[in-house]
């Protein structure tokens, strides 16, 4: 595996960043953190996403290199449950939002497969691949609603940049669609992962070029500057994220972008 060019760059220069990038001589992996949808916090010190972002990233970073999809998802799950206390769990069953949780994807050299768990993007070739959840447009499409409603109502755009109040008004339908996690679709959060939702791509031995992306990069293209240049001008022309491309969170203006952003194209 041939390694061209990587990135990582939180969203928040204040806080923590949410995505992970772990490279061995076995696997190549991305990760995206959740944010936290709710108050409950499993560390003092670190998001909830976070957290559940570095605990995959140290269990993929120790796997050995014969490690199959099937023996990952078992693996990662009880590397994420290991970290809740008994009396934890009938809460975190109940309530999913609460759990550590995260996106991944993972490249296996020896399988010569990607491997898919919930919402991040992969470009093999010239052929675009990813996992999306299933609501999560229709809630982004939820929030461009509101953001138009409160726009033609007399709230400024610099307004909105500052205070998403648009946003909150997704959260009870955000939490309520957190309740088919890993039921309707695949996360790493410590509980089963159906099989149905992960997506695994294999390849055959051919030469191949490789990019993998967290959901930070609205449209991923096949080199970093390419992909940095869209991100520009989507937040030069539609700053909020309502138009052609929409999500639950705008960029404000003290922020690198919209969210936390992680890149790494590599050759095999």
């Amino acid at each position: 595996m041939e390694i061209i060019e990587q990135q990582i760059v939180g969203k928040d220069p204040r806080k923590g960043c949410e995505d992970g990038l772990v490279v061995t001589p076995d696997f190549i992996a991305v990760i995206d953190g959740s944010t936290s949808k709710s108050e409950y916090r499993h560390s003092m010190w670190r998001s909830n996403g976070r957290q559940a972002m570095k605990i995959v990233a140290r269990y993929i970073s120790r796997m050995p290199a014969k490690t199959t999809s099937e023996q990952f998802l078992t693996g990662v799950t009880a590397a994420v449950r290991r970290h809740y206390k008994k009396s934890m769990l009938p809460r975190l069953q109940e309530h999913p939002e609460d759990r550590l949780t995260c996106s991944v994807a993972v490249y296996s050299r020896l399988c010569r497969e990607v491997w898919m768990v919930g919402d991040c993007q992969c470009l093999i070739g010239d052929e675009f691949y990813d996992n999306p959840k299933p609501y999560e447009a229709e809630l982004a499409a939820m929030r461009a609603e509101e953001v138009r409603r409160l726009l033609a109502q007399g709230v400024t755009q610099d307004e909105l940049l500052r205070n998403d109040t648009a946003r909150p008004v997704i959260i009870p339908r955000m939490l309520e669609t957190m309740r088919q996690q890993n039921i309707g679709y695949s996360v790493v959060d410590g509980f089963h992962i159906p099989r149905q939702h992960v997506r695994i791509i294999t390849l055959d031995f051919r030469p191949w070029n490789i990019v993998m992306a967290t959901d930070g990069y609205p449209f991923l293209c096949p080199t970093l500057a390419e992909s940095e240049s869209r991100l520009s001008r989507q937040r030069a022309e539609d700053p909020l994220n309502i138009g052609m491309f929409q999500a639950t969170k705008a960029f404000h203006p003290d922020n690198e972008s919209f969210d936390d952003r992680t890149y790494i194209r590599f050759r095999v």
